[in-house]
């Protein structure tokens, strides 16, 4: 958990952040980082357009056009993010690009953790819209915290800056249970109506492949053959882009990826029509 060093230094959602942070990274790497946070005075330097040193990622959420979340990293705790994960991978030799998106994809999930704390604390569902390379437009009416992340003998310092309008989000409490109408005892089905509840009792023990699709590439034979231990295929599917469920061929969801216990999942973000599915199956 992270810690603070006074009580006025503390934040629901940076304390929501550094948590989330730290469980991706544990079920990436196997090794659990220590996060210490504390307020920051974002300067012009570090928010600065054309500015190199700080890594800036963007993201929006869909309870609002003001709600957004800023992740900055200087060039070598993203650079040594992305290794410590892709080593725990088996891969020794990545390039700059694929650990830059490996960097990228740690932060995703954690933001990703932050929506679903979004949606607990305002009982109003949450979700992280398209996110794109960007620092904050200005300091004001900004929170912004500076993280230390510590992996082994290694201090990797973030910086987080939030809107004010997810900070100053209020937690609503759950609202109580009403008492339920008696319903009027139904009345007793007849012969037919049994018989298409017990077909349809059956159909629902049917079993249907389930399968997730993060993007489609076309190669030439000859691009195929020289495929390799190492290759990379692109995909035509950025990782801010959502990932496609598809049951027995038919796209049927769309939702972003995330990691429950060591495993890959599947967070549904959005059922599509019956419009849609029959063009998915075209």
């Amino acid at each position: 958990m992270p810690e603070q060093d006074t009580s006025a230094s503390r934040s629901w959602l940076a304390d929501e952040w550094a948590a989330q942070l730290t469980h991706v990274m544990e079920s990436m790497t196997g090794e659990a980082p220590s996060v210490t946070y504390a307020p920051h005075e974002l300067s012009a330097e570090e928010i600065a357009p054309d500015q190199k040193e700080v890594t800036w990622w963007e993201q929006r959420f869909s309870s609002g056009p003001d709600a957004i979340a800023w992740i900055g990293a200087a060039v070598n705790s993203c650079d040594e993010i992305g290794n410590r994960v892709l080593k725990s991978a088996g891969v020794d030799d990545g390039d700059q690009e694929t650990i830059r998106s490996t960097y990228l994809e740690i932060i995703n999930q954690a933001l990703s953790g932050v929506a679903g704390a979004l949606s607990k604390r305002a009982r109003r569902e949450t979700s992280c819209l398209e996110g794109q390379l960007a620092p904050p437009q200005s300091s004001s009416d900004l929170r912004a915290y500076s993280l230390e992340i510590k992996l082994g003998e290694r201090a990797l310092p973030l910086l987080a800056v939030f809107s004010k309008s997810i900070e100053d989000v209020p937690e609503t409490p759950e609202e109580t249970s009403q008492p339920k109408a008696v319903a009027p005892p139904a009345s007793k089905p007849n012969g037919e109506e049994l018989q298409k509840n017990h077909a349809i009792d059956l159909l629902l023990d049917v079993e249907l492949p389930v399968s997730v699709s993060f993007g489609r590439a076309q190669l030439a034979l000859k691009d195929v053959i020289k495929l390799t231990t190492g290759s990379i295929v692109e995909l035509n599917r950025s990782i801010s882009e959502p990932v496609e469920v598809i049951v027995n061929n038919c796209v049927i969801a769309r939702g972003e990826v995330v990691v429950v216990e060591g495993n890959f999942g599947v967070r549904i973000r959005q059922v599509i029509s019956r419009q849609e599915r029959l063009r998915t199956l075209t």
